[in-house]
Formats: C-alpha cells, sequence, structure tokens
C-alpha cells in the first residue's frame, strides 16, 4: 500500500499553514487502499504545534475512513471551536469567480452531501460554513452568489436544518436544497410523499422503538398490523447506512436473534419486495437527479438480496460489468424514458435540486426505490481498468452539478441587477 504525506504550504505570513488535501482526495486514498495512518500522525503533530482548523478538519476525515468515529467527531469539534468558516477552494478565473457558499452540519461523513467529490475540477470559489446550536446568533452569511444547504436530513441535523432556513431567509441569492425540502427525505417521511405514487414502488416504512420490535419478537405484539403484510421484514437501527445493521428476518425466531446482536434504541422496518430478475440475480440502480435531469452513477448485480457496490461479483464476472456499461450507455433513451413520471414525480415533491436514491425495477415495470437522500456518495474513484466506463458517466454527473451552481448564481445576479435597475 501506498502512504499520503502531509503538505504543509503556508503563505508568507502563516508559513505553517496546512494545505488541506480534503474529503476527494483522501476518499480517493482509502478506496485505493492507501495507508492514511502517516498522514494522520503528521497532522497530529502539526494540530499540536498550530491552532490549524484546516488541519484539524483533515485529521478528522482521516479518523473517519480509518472508522474512529469517536475521536474523529472530537477533532473536528475542536476545529469548529476556532472558526465555522472554511474556504475550500479558490477559483482560478481571472474575471469575478462564481462564490459558492456550503452550509453545513457538524458530523460524520453521512450528516453532508459529500458534494466535494463533484467539485473537485470546477472553476469556482467555495465557502464552507457550519452551522449548529453552538453557532453564535449574530451569525450572518459571508458573500456568495449561490447557497447549497450540505447538510442531510436526520434526527441530529432537524435543529440544525431549521437554523439554516433561518440564516437563509434573508439572502437574494438563489438557495439549492432548501431545507425544508432536505427534510422530506427521511425513511419514514419519504414513504410519506412517494409510496402512493404511480410508477413507483416503495415498502411501507416504519420507525419503532425497541421495546416495540421485542414485542413482536415475543408474539405479544403482530408486525402487520402496522406494515400491513406478514414477515420476511426488513429491519434496520435508525440512523444506519451502507447495509450496517440491515438484516431480512423471516420470522419471530430471526427477529430475537438479531435483536441479541444489535443494541440500538429505535429500529426501521419494512416489507421484504422480491426485486430478483427472471435470472434469479438482484439488480440495484444509484441515481441522482440533478437540476430534474437524472443520471444513473452505477448498477450493481449480485446473487444476493443485498446490494453493495463495488464487491467481489462485479470484479469476478466481466459480463456484470458489460451490463452495467450498456445501462450506463443507453439510460437516457432507455431507463429514463421508462421511467420519466416517477423521475418528474421525485424532482417536483422533494422539491431538492439534488437528491440521489437507490432503487431497481418490479417485476411489473415499477420504479422500486429503497432509500432517497442528499447524502449518497457519487464518485470516480473505481479501478479504471476493470470499469473504465464509470469514470466519463460520473463526470457528466459533476458537469451538470457545476452547472446547476452557476445557473443558479447567474440567475440571483440577474434578478439583483433588474431590482436595482428598477430603483
Amino acid at each position: 500500500m501506498n502512504t499520503v504525506q502531509t503538505e504543509l504550504t503556508g503563505d508568507a505570513a502563516h508559513p505553517w499553514l496546512y494545505q488541506p488535501l480534503g474529503l476527494a482526495t483522501l476518499l480517493r486514498a482509502a478506496t485505493a487502499g492507501n495507508d492514511l495512518t502517516p498522514l494522520g500522525e503528521g497532522l497530529l503533530d502539526h494540530a499540536r504545534q498550530h491552532d490549524d482548523p484546516y488541519a484539524l478538519l483533515d485529521l478528522s476525515l482521516v479518523l473517519q475512513l480509518k472508522y474512529e468515529k469517536t475521536a474523529a467527531l472530537a477533532v473536528q469539534q475542536q476545529a469548529l471551536q476556532i472558526t465555522r468558516r472554511y474556504r475550500l477552494k479558490n477559483a482560478q478565473a481571472a474575471q469575478a469567480p462564481v462564490r459558492v457558499l456550503v452550509l453545513k452540519a457538524p458530523g460524520d461523513l453521512m450528516a453532508n452531501t459529500p458534494f466535494e467529490c463533484l467539485v473537485e475540477n470546477a472553476d469556482l470559489q467555495i465557502e464552507v460554513l457550519y452551522v449548529d446550536s453552538n453557532s453564535p446568533a449574530n451569525t450572518a452569511l459571508p458573500p456568495h452568489d449561490v447557497v447549497f444547504v450540505a447538510a442531510c436530513a436526520s434526527d441530529e441535523t432537524a435543529d440544525v436544518l431549521a437554523q439554516i432556513a433561518s440564516l437563509t431567509g434573508e439572502t437574494g441569492c438563489r438557495v439549492l436544497n432548501r431545507s425544508e425540502h432536505v427534510a422530506k427525505t427521511t425513511r419514514d417521511a419519504a414513504y410519506a410523499l412517494l409510496g402512493a405514487v404511480p410508477g413507483i414502488c416503495m415498502a411501507r416504512t416504519v420507525r419503532l422503538s425497541r421495546e416495540r420490535v421485542n414485542q413482536a419478537a415475543s408474539g405479544t405484539f403482530d408486525l402487520s398490523e402496522v406494515l400491513g403484510t406478514h414477515y420476511p421484514f426488513i429491519i434496520r437501527p435508525r440512523g444506519s447506512h451502507a447495509g450496517q445493521g440491515l438484516a431480512k428476518v423471516s420470522g419471530a425466531e430471526d427477529l430475537a436473534r438479531y435483536l441479541a446482536g444489535s443494541d440500538a434504541g429505535e429500529y426501521y422496518m419494512a416489507p421484504f419486495i422480491d426485486y430478483s430478475s427472471t435470472d434469479g440475480l438482484f439488480r440495484k440502480y444509484r441515481i441522482v437527479i440533478v437540476d430534474g435531469k437524472p443520471f444513473v452513477c452505477h448498477m450493481g448485480i449480485s446473487k444476493d438480496w443485498m446490494v453493495h457496490y463495488p464487491y467481489a461479483e462485479m470484479l469476478a464476472h466481466a459480463e456484470r460489468r458489460e451490463e452495467e456499461a450498456q445501462i450506463m450507455a443507453t439510460f437516457d433513451n432507455d431507463f429514463a424514458v421508462r421511467h420519466h413520471h416517477a423521475f418528474r414525480s421525485i424532482t417536483e415533491l422533494t422539491g431538492l435540486d439534488y437528491v440521489g436514491f437507490d432503487c431497481a425495477e418490479t417485476s411489473d415495470g415499477r420504479l422500486l426505490i429503497f432509500e432517497i437522500a442528499t447524502g449518497m456518495v457519487i464518485h470516480d474513484m473505481d479501478d479504471t481498468d476493470i470499469f473504465p466506463y464509470k469514470f466519463p458517466q460520473v463526470r457528466r454527473v459533476a458537469d451538470a452539478f457545476h452547472h446547476m451552481l452557476r445557473s443558479a448564481a447567474a440567475s440571483a445576479n440577474t434578478i439583483q441587477l433588474m431590482a436595482s435597475e428598477a430603483q
């Protein structure tokens, strides 16, 4: 494995200043199997000598990528105590740059849209402002041309989204992914919003306390009363992502065994929907909608219902990669056409400018949505020798994201100019 080194590139006034690598670079290094330990040690040593919040933020990311969440969040808080405002990217254009202000919530990698993976090559000025209950009462938004709300929907970020809504209420610029729309993407809220839409299939998702699930496991509570059907069910801890703690239970005994290995206080449960194709394999897609246009980002094919990407089966079966490449090549004129009304409904009902979802197709041709969120990772970090078709597809998504930001900034500037001329 290779190692990733620290880079201290200060200026004349601050020769010790650390030039941050950022999420996209660190995630690419971790995905490639590089050893982040030397980088973490260098950042820790630098942070002991200097109150450098940029170094602390990178150290927090390194710790998260090494699955040391508690330490990572503690380091992040140290950085935020120094400052909540960060310049992540400077534009190279000679003319006045497009100033993008991103509003984030403190937290782990799932707390915010990982937009950094989409703006690596964008010629934009990007600043981040962290918002939470500890934010100063007189917090003002830095100068900007467009605002992007990166904070995702969860119990932990509910208050943050409310604060962001208050902060953005007075801006004359476009606000992308407004807080009130982001809040519609929790599992139960998404089902309530989209579950009855023609062309869309979603499993009824309910949130249950551990006590209630225990009652179901002991036979004193009938889950069909709230889920509308009988076993098998899907269960996962509230707040889990990427398949962590996700399981299929086929009866009360299965459920009891699951609870014995889980200590969560609350769970999401839903009926299991068999979405296998005629060949017995399961096909799961990750799709994002950017400014109303859908893009497929990957498709996983597996013999198991719980499909993760990338994984051994996609690496082992060239014909599955060929099918994924074909899906990407034909998506705009095939899959996107078949599910045009579903995609339009998602855009209109969520009100989101940028949103992702994991999905499949049912045997009767509907779009089966597993999860909808603004925090899904879209990246070009897979081995290009094995997945050569993915890089250009992710670049299309990134280009659409850049265009959305620029268009939103331009429209706001036009409105402000017209208002100024009218005075």
